[in-house]
């Protein structure tokens, strides 16, 4: 799906304004597949909220289903930023 096609999902969703924008910015970070792992800060940096309001919007849009969220793992086991999957 283009890029144009998940923002006019977005903006004719029901979903609260944060979360509109939280998944405007991930599919501004998205590739032809619809996937991208943007920090929390780099979302949060780019929408002007804190991290607990784009934590909240995250699983908002999980929630939903137009958002997959998947953890990511250093080679040293560690945990790095999460994979999204716009749906």
């Amino acid at each position: 799906m283009a890029k144009f096609e998940y923002m006019e999902r977005a903006f004719s969703s029901e979903l609260r304004p944060r979360a509109r924008l939280v998944l405007q910015v991930l599919v501004l970070h998205c590739n032809k597949e619809g996937e991208c792992f943007p920090s929390i800060k780099t979302i949060a940096a780019r929408c002007g909220y804190g991290i607990s309001t784009v934590k909240r919007a995250l699983d908002a849009l999980c929630k939903t289903g137009l958002l997959q969220k998947y953890p990511r793992w250093r080679e040293n086991g560690s945990l790095t930023s999460n994979l999204y999957h716009v749906v």
